[in-house]
């Protein structure tokens, strides 16, 4: 699942390419879960609509339209958001697509031949790389220009929805989640007030709980906590607010360096230019196990399971409170 940092990098390309592009179509390619609207509300709310802005709220991409109507996104595990200037993608690389999702990634940033303004984010997979609509398309959205907006996604976990602009932020998960931690208005306080309403919980778990603080999971989970010194199995009751705070500044500044590296690229995930994220190559535990800790060379990174989640902890650094 992709986190706040490749999803904000998803939509810092999109906000690059698609304000002022005039609609001209939509295509659903029989894909009721993936685009559940009717075709009356594509033809009266996006059709001949025009690209406002593309904001984010958590995981979830919002492209705003003038008719006061939002294209609101969630690509979920395996989701792409495709633009081409060209429904044919020309590389010189194209005959050679590699099944292997991690080559896909490293052919489509290697692609000297893309045109300037064409980009894909998500799961990389032979879509990036290759002629559209496939298999996995479920939307297509034609602009006046003849460029093209594609939303494939090929386990059909992931949506796009046309809404109201102004009934966004009244959907139950949207007035579920929790504030942005990257927001100047959002505090420690505000976190910890938030967290110590799972007192009883492990900390990574409540960590994690979109309700707590938005955007996080497991890899930032993972480096926020060891940054911290702060062991997953905690209880949250016995983790000081002065620790917690350390937590809300030290998942701060990991989501920004990931941002600034273009996200984490955890084995299934490109940028909005089909780049690989290069966070990982800073990451100090996560994807680590039986590595050196960069403070304790001596103790090995273990791999844990908590709350069925896979973990990655410093024994040394990271002991579990009572």
């Amino acid at each position: 699942m992709p986190e706040l940092p490749e999803v904000e990098t998803v939509r810092r390309g999109l906000a690059d390419l698609l304000p002022g592009q005039s609609v001209v179509r939509a295509k659903v390619f029989n894909s009721p879960k993936s685009f559940p609207n009717s075709p009356a509300d594509v033809e009266q709310f996006l059709h001949g609509a025009r690209v406002k802005a593309v904001r984010r709220r958590a995981k979830v991409l919002m492209i705003d339209l003038d008719t006061n109507y939002s294209l609101v996104i969630h690509l979920k595990m395996t989701g792409q958001l495709i633009f081409r200037q060209d429904s044919r993608h020309v590389a010189r690389i194209s005959s050679k697509i590699s099944r292997d999702s991690r080559k896909v990634a490293q052919d489509f940033s290697a692609d000297t031949t893309r045109n300037v303004g064409e980009f894909a984010g998500g799961h990389p997979n032979d879509s990036l790389i290759g002629e559209l609509p496939d298999r996995s398309t479920r939307v297509r959205i034609d602009f006046v220009d003849g460029s093209r907006l594609f939303f494939n996604d090929q386990r059909k976990f992931g949506w796009m929805k046309l809404l109201p602009t102004d009934e966004i932020e009244n959907l139950p998960f949207m007035k579920k989640v929790g504030p942005e931690p990257l927001e100047k208005a959002t505090r420690a306080e505000d976190f910890i007030k938030r967290i110590r309403h799972r007192q009883n919980s492990m900390i990574k778990p409540a960590f994690l709980d979109q309700a707590v603080i938005a955007g996080v999971g497991n890899i930032y989970a993972d480096e926020a906590l060891w940054a911290a010194k702060i062991h997953p199995q905690t209880r949250v009751r016995n983790v000081g607010d002065e620790q917690l705070a350390t937590l809300f500044n030290e998942l701060r500044q990991i989501l920004q360096l990931s941002i600034d590296q273009g996200g984490s690229t955890d084995k299934n995930y490109v940028d909005a230019e089909g780049r690989k994220g290069n966070y990982l190559t800073f990451a100090h535990v996560f994807r680590r196990e039986g590595q050196p800790c960069h403070l304790h060379p001596d103790q090995e990174i273990v791999k844990l399971k908590v709350s069925g989640r896979g973990t990655h902890v410093c024994p040394v650094c990271q002991v579990e409170a009572e």
